[in-house]
């Protein structure tokens, strides 16, 4: 099982917390990744907050994988044709790479990489989108990036060789709204039955999560029931073998 939680800033320092402390207690250690925004929707610099880089190092240190996701989380592109369907229906207007070109999509890369690993004075595991969301630009810029891993709704794979790890829907949960909510506890539930199967298992929760305790009582019973016939792994191993 992989295990990983979004968005993690300072500006949800106390959500990431809730998080981090279920995740460990149900998994039995601190074996999953923090997905890392850099300047959360501009307003939340990383750099410019000396206590949460503190907490950022020590979860490195005890071994909790870190992600480049995004730089600012926002997508502040105008989108046609299918990107403009994904713009609005797949997420808040946070799919900061579905509309960058090639050039702004690799210099937030490579930044937030060069200050991540500035941070926690460790490499970074890969890159992954915000909303899991990569425009064309973004595709070619990760390319070649030099990121080891990246992972999308449906896959995690290779950016350089288009090398695919794994394979499989990452299990998730919608805070937003409550059809949104009503609609992924359900999905979590179908999950939970059905995948048990599968190789590898995904699973993610944002900040908003902890604000709804239906929520957070399906994202316990998911771990949980995951964790009862699984090991919870690292995105690293996947390159392994």
């Amino acid at each position: 099982m992989l295990a990983s939680i979004h968005d993690v800033s300072p500006r949800f320092e106390r959500e990431v917390d809730i998080l981090a402390e279920l995740y460990s207690r149900l998994l039995g250690a601190p074996r999953f990744a923090m997905l890392v925004v850099p300047d959360h929707w501009g307003g939340a610099a990383l750099r410019e907050a000396p206590t949460f880089q503190s907490r950022l190092r020590d979860w490195a240190s005890a071994g909790i994988e870190m992600f480049v996701h995004g730089w600012f989380h926002r997508d502040f592109a105008f989108h046609k044709g299918l990107a403009g369907i994904k713009a609005k229906h797949m997420t808040a207007g946070e799919g900061e790479f579905l509309g960058l070109e090639k050039n702004e999509a690799a210099r937030r890369m490579a930044e937030g990489k060069a200050l991540i690993e500035d941070i926690t004075g460790k490499p970074v595991a890969g890159f992954i989108a915000p909303a899991w969301l990569y425009g064309p630009g973004a595709q070619e810029a990760l390319g070649e990036s030099g990121f080891g891993l990246a992972e999308d709704h449906m896959r995690v794979w290779e950016p350089a060789s288009g090398k695919i790890l794994a394979r499989g829907p990452v299990i998730t949960w919608a805070s937003r709204s409550r059809p949104r909510q009503l609609s992924s506890l359900a999905v979590a539930r179908i999950a939970r039955a059905f995948l048990h199967r599968q190789q590898v298992v995904r699973v993610a929760t944002h900040p908003g999560d902890t604000a709804v305790p239906a929520l957070m009582d399906s994202i316990t019973l998911t771990l949980g029931s995951f964790a009862a016939r699984r090991r919870a792994g690292s995105y690293q191993e996947l390159t392994s073998g």
